[in-house]
């Protein structure tokens, strides 16, 4: 299989192509098992460019504060968005991993074990019901149990209650993130067995961004090769095995019946699952691949022909476009296209500034 197949059917399968969007942002979450939300601004345009019909930025905000999805860290030491009923298995299998990869953190800004603990219970006891708090109020209450903690120590205290199932996001307040008790925001659901855990990660990863190779399935969840094969084989023929000819083992969900070639225009944003879940990242490119991996890029049928940057302002955005080479008539229509989505998106006109870059 070439390199722009397999970008076309990763597409596919996260609904970047076609007409079947999922219906509500927590839909695009489960299907994908977790989706890096570092940058929150962008990780809400690419949950709404994986929904039916047209979301507004509004809209997606308004699910996120209502906990229809969670903002935490629960899989590699970065922020994710879950779905609420994923949280408690999911933390399962992952948060001993996070917690080893921060060792070194820990230590750098002084937390040792005792003290993450005690800041943990800390933290748990300072919420009334359905309350929410900044983690700047958290410091405050951390300091008066005698722990000062402030700036990466701080975060580090949160991060590691949130590992412990402890606290995850509450509702914004104006452009901060709050945080609740996972007991006030999560529904209670059942237990998975460690097992059973593993096989469902493995389904939601393979299902929501297959084909890709145990190496991609290991970079995305943060375990290790070893578990990640053991989870492969757990799901037995949920999955299927691929030759795509390069000695890899490569797994997916079932083959969907039709791959768009046509997809028409799409602006990827920093951090998004197509590109950030998988370890070789497959990116065709217009002309010759650029020095580094481009942090926005600009899709076109599934061919990168640039990247981009968004400049807003009261009423309106700026789409900064740097191109590869310049286009057919076709592709800067679907790139007109897709900058006038991102306009009705965020509600704000938008104007596209394109210029190609000499090579």
């Amino acid at each position: 299989m070439d390199e722009l197949s397999i970008v076309q059917r990763r597409m596919r399968v996260q609904r970047l192509s076609g007409n079947e969007g999922f219906v509500a942002p927590a839909e695009v979450v489960a299907s994908l098992g977790a989706m890096q939300a570092q940058e929150f601004a962008e990780a809400k345009w690419s949950l709404a460019e994986r929904m039916h019909g047209e979301p507004t930025d509004a809209e997606i905000e308004g699910a996120f504060d209502r906990g229809e999805i969670i903002r935490t860290h629960i899989l590699r030491p970065t922020w994710h968005f879950v779905a609420p009923e994923d949280l408690e298995w999911m933390l399962k299998i992952s948060a001993p991993r996070v917690h080893q990869a921060n060792r070194y953190w820990y230590a750098q800004v002084d937390l040792d074990d005792d003290l993450l603990k005690r800041g943990c219970e800390v933290i748990g006891s300072a919420f009334e019901p359905g309350e929410a708090k900044l983690r700047r109020e958290l410091g405050t209450v951390l300091s008066e149990a005698g722990i000062e903690a402030e700036g990466p120590a701080l975060g580090y205290l949160a991060h590691y209650a949130e590992l412990e199932g402890v606290i995850c996001s509450g509702p914004r307040r104006g452009k901060q993130q709050t945080y609740m008790l996972v007991a006030d925001r999560v529904p209670s659901t059942p237990k998975r067995s460690r097992a059973g855990a593993l096989t469902e990660l493995a389904r939601r990863y393979f299902r929501g961004h297959g084909p890709a190779t145990i190496k991609d399935f290991s970079w995305w969840s943060g375990l290790t090769t070893a578990d990640c094969r053991e989870a492969v084989e757990l799901t037995g023929s949920d999955l299927n095995a691929e030759d795509h000819g390069d000695g890899n083992d490569w797994f997916a969900g079932p083959k969907p019946s039709r791959v768009p070639r046509r997809t028409g225009g799409r602006l990827i944003p920093m951090y998004d699952e197509l590109g950030v879940a998988f370890q070789d990242v497959r990116m065709v490119y217009a002309t010759g691949a650029p020095d580094g991996m481009m942090a926005r890029p600009i899709l076109i049928d599934g061919v990168t022909v640039g990247s981009w940057r968004r400049t807003p302002a009261k009423a309106a955005v700026t789409i900064e476009a740097t191109l590869l080479r310049k286009l057919t008539g076709a592709e800067a229509d679907a790139l007109d296209e897709v900058v006038a989505r991102f306009g009705r998106f965020l509600e704000l006109d938008a104007k596209l500034e394109a210029e190609v870059v000499s090579r």
